[in-house]
């Protein structure tokens, strides 16, 4: 499968106890990754980048894999720094004419730990980027031995390095860059020792990922079969892609992206959202999980952080309960949980809490077929889910269902389930929809993965008339116009979504990498969302100008919009009572008190009464809570 998913307790309503367990769980899963970067002279040999990568650049730096592949190490750990802090990630080179390695002894030679596998701070991240930076201390560091390395050291080293560092993890990936696809071609023993080597990494719960690079010079493509597919070993049941050939002809720029995009997907942990049972009738059953395809990227939020000290540090927050009257600290068994009920208040003890949440055994239970016409497109009220088979505890479930995938499709059918997808989770009643696997014939990459979309149907209260959709219609010559104006504003390649990054999201990462790496803070944001205008106006300001008269010409003939219907004045039964009085405009010179209070930063002193009056006689609205007065108060006097 690709692409990365991520639990979050939102989806589903589930008690306090089994949210707090779940991201306990999912917390507490930690990852180490270590890159294993040869260093060859072919891999080091340099190569120019396109000078469209970087216009900006007359003559574009000159690239190498090794420094390709030690830059995504970089953007790699800037990343991990802030979205995961409790992550570990290494670097060793191997084939390097100077050795450093923690291990020590003998076979070890020509292999140097760039960087301790350990949980990145500041000083190293800085190392490495002045590595990068200054070509000196790069050439003079990564310099080849000339001579094959033993893969079978390698592959024992990276062995000590996971043991002594993240035994206990329960992702350790061992990421290996390397353009030689035969290194032991003429010595069968290193090879099977490199096999066994291997073995042990994996027995270990050590995950391998290669990354094969493919440079001009060579006089054939990159053939992992000569070695490396007897090195890489995956399980009958694993999700993970099959490893692809990076090929050098690019330009620097363009192999750098795709190499960050690529170990950027197998840096992260695949976790499901739940395993469970998918019972297909009585007595059949085989395991499924359960993952999020498409989710919005949000601000993460799992620390506070106090700046106003002169270091930023993290907030160690705790939490206590005390009696609303006596202030007694309370503990967790003098706490009763109740319901309002008739006016009183119902208190159930924990065992009772617990059992009315119990609807039964986790598991999805199919209960019969329909057409796949019968399944409306809004009926998508949820973010459906993706299942997948899982041969952990079930051996055969990819094969029954891979069967009941393809024969739904081929009978246009859908499956309706009952799901408890989690333990103390609601039920609900669900679709399965067969999807089919999709490869781009050009890559010959996986573009859509075979599964089940679970699309959760909605109750009849859940969907709703659309509105009204007004009998007036735009005139054939505004159409027109309009046509022309969106045909000049087209994208020659069409809306590529990588190109637009969240802005908030970005400048919230950027300000969290300043305090981590304790550099200078931004001064400004690269919104590349805002839309261009002055180009926008030398390709259609003439044509949107004609738009504008058009409508205007077309508007003339339409009636009036209905004026507002007011509520009329209640008109007095008594003659002798009088009329209320009008309040008074307050002037805008009133605001003299508010300003002195506003350079003396006491403007919150004000009550809500007296923002209100300032702002009613300047103009501004008056409508909000304090603090939406206050900030209306504060950029009028900004502005003055």
């Amino acid at each position: 499968m690709s692409g990365s998913t991520k639990w979050s307790p939102k989806d589903d309503e589930v008690d306090e106890e089994e949210e707090e367990e779940d991201v306990s769980r999912y917390k507490d899963q930690k990852d180490a990754i270590l890159f294993a970067i040869h260093v060859s002279p072919s891999m080091l040999a340099e190569h120019t980048p396109s000078p469209d990568d970087n216009p900006q650049k007359a003559t574009p730096p000159r690239t190498s894999a090794v420094r390709t592949a030690l830059e995504c190490a970089y953007s790699i750990l800037q990343s991990r720094i802030i979205s995961n802090p409790n992550d570990m990630m290494g670097i060793l080179l191997f084939g390097t004419k100077e050795t450093s390695f923690t291990g020590g002894g003998a076979g070890f030679e020509h292999m140097y730990l760039l960087m301790d596998l350990d949980v990145p701070d500041v000083a190293s991240i800085k190392r490495l980027k002045t590595l990068l930076e200054d070509d000196d201390a790069f050439d003079e560091l990564l310099v080849p031995c000339g001579e094959t390395v033993s893969m079978a050291n390698v592959l024992f080293g990276a062995n000590q390095t996971f043991t002594t560092k993240a035994a206990n993890f329960q992702s350790r990936k061992l990421f290996l860059i390397t353009d030689d696809d035969d290194p032991h071609a003429n010595d069968k023993a290193l090879k099977n020792s490199a096999i066994t080597r291997a073995r042990d990494l994996y027995d270990l719960g050590v995950q391998i990922d290669p990354f094969y690079i493919s440079n001009p010079g060579r006089k054939s493509a990159f053939d992992p079969g000569k070695f490396y597919d007897d090195i890489i070993y995956r399980p009958a049941y694993s999700d993970e892609e099959e490893d692809r050939v990076l090929p050098v002809t690019a330009s620097g720029t363009t192999r750098l992206k795709e190499m960050i995009s690529t170990i950027r997907s197998k840096a992260t942990a695949k976790r499901s959202q739940f395993s469970t049972t998918l019972e297909i009738g009585p007595g059949l059953s085989i395991g499924v999980k359960g993952y999020i395809l498409y989710k919005k990227q949000e601000k993460g939020r799992s620390h506070y952080i106090y700046t106003g000290g002169e270091q930023a540090q993290i907030v160690k927050g705790t939490t206590t309960f005390h009696a609303e009257f006596t202030a007694q600290l309370l503990v967790k068994t003098e706490i009763q949980k109740a319901y309002k009920f008739g006016g009183e208040q119902i208190v159930f003890l924990e065992e009772e809490m617990k059992a009315m949440r119990n609807f039964g055994t986790p598991g999805i239970r199919i209960i019969g077929f329909k057409s796949s016409a019968a399944l409306k497109f809004h009926y998508n009220v949820k973010p459906a889910q993706f299942v997948y088979p899982d041969e952990k505890d079930y051996v055969g479930s990819t094969r029954t269902f891979t069967a009941l995938l393809n024969k739904l499709a081929a009978s246009d059918k859908v499956a309706l389930v009952w799901a408890i997808t989690r333990r103390n989770s609601p039920p609900s009643l669900c679709c399965l929809i067969p999807s089919l696997e999709k490869i781009d014939p050009v890559s010959e990459r996986q573009l859509q993965p075979p599964g089940f979309h679970m699309v959760h149907l909605p109750f009849a209260d859940d969907i709703r008339a659309n509105p009204e959709i007004p009998s007036n219609r735009a005139s054939a010559a505004l159409i027109d116009r309009m046509r022309a104006i969106v045909k000049q504003l087209h994208m020659p390649k069409g809306y590529e979504p990588e190109k637009y990054e969240n802005p908030s999201l970005q400048w919230h990462y950027r300000i969290l990498q300043a305090i981590a790496l304790e550099e200078d803070m931004p001064e400004h944001l690269l919104d590349r969302t805002v839309p261009k205008y002055k180009a926008i106006d030398r390709h259609v300001g003439n044509l949107v100008l004609e738009w504008r008269q058009e409508l205007m010409n077309s508007a003339g003939g339409l009636p009036p919009p209905m004026a507002e219907k007011k509520g009329t004045k209640r008109v007095k039964e008594e003659a002798g009572e009088a009329a209320p009085p009008k309040p008074k405009r307050v002037k805008a010179e009133s605001g003299t008190d508010l300003r002195a209070m506003y350079d003396k930063g006491q403007l919150v002193k004000c009550t809500v009464v007296q923002l209100r009056e300032f702002l009613q006689g300047v103009g501004l609205d008056t409508k909000g809570k304090k603090a939406d007065l206050l900030e209306r108060c504060e950029e009028y006097f900004d502005t003055k």
